[in-house]
């Protein structure tokens, strides 16, 4: 019987879609490992080097920028962010799929790489929300946000809803659970394509 290579998961989306629950939902299941980035800033109250991020000096990260190291990266508010091809393709190699959290630009450099693993392993997936109003109800009921975070976020989402096109998969999202159903649906009939085989 074949075995077969990992799938990458790329999953994108604006902030209230719910990709990060599904992403999380998948992972916690054990049907994917999710990747851990790398990170400039500090650490927040209980996150741990290596579980949450790897957390890097500038110089490391740079060091690692200048030598190719890095699948994707991208400044944030200040801080470097970045996935190693390492953390990736470690797992991919073994026949164990991963799932990314990542923003569009993110998804574009992956899309971008050269690296043939990568290229045959990525599945890009674009999570719309079903309407501009419940976008608006899902950014408005976290309640923790003022109306001014509020509309500038409606206005990044929007912005990124346009890039679906540029994605291979579009999941329309409905309620948490019919949206899982059909996520772990994608990743199944991603692990049956006959070029993940190896012999």
């Amino acid at each position: 019987m074949s075995a077969r290579t990992g799938i990458l998961l790329v999953v994108s989306g604006p902030s209230g879609s719910g990709k990060t629950t599904l992403c999380r939902r998948l992972a916690n299941d054990q049907l994917a490992r999710y990747s851990i980035s790398c990170t400039t800033r500090s650490p927040r109250p209980g996150e741990i080097d290596g579980e949450h991020y790897h957390f890097l000096s500038t110089a490391e990260f740079e060091a690692k920028l200048q030598a190719g190291e890095f699948l994707e990266h991208a400044t944030v508010h200040g801080n470097f962010y970045g996935t190693l091809k390492s953390e990736v393709t470690r797992f991919l190699t073994d026949g164990v799929d991963v799932v990314m959290d990542i923003d569009i630009q993110g998804a574009a450099q992956i899309r971008d790489c050269d690296d043939e693993e990568i290229k045959r392993a990525v599945v890009d997936l674009f999570v719309m929300p079903p309407s501009r109003e419940e976008l608006l109800a899902r950014l408005s009921g976290r309640g923790t946000d003022s109306q001014e975070t509020i509309d500038l976020r409606m206005e990044n989402a929007l912005e990124e809803v346009a890039s679906w096109p540029k994605y291979t998969y579009r999941l329309l999202s409905a309620t948490p659970d019919e949206d899982y159903a059909r996520f772990t649906a994608l990743l199944s009939a991603e692990r049956m394509k006959v070029n993940r085989m190896v012999d």
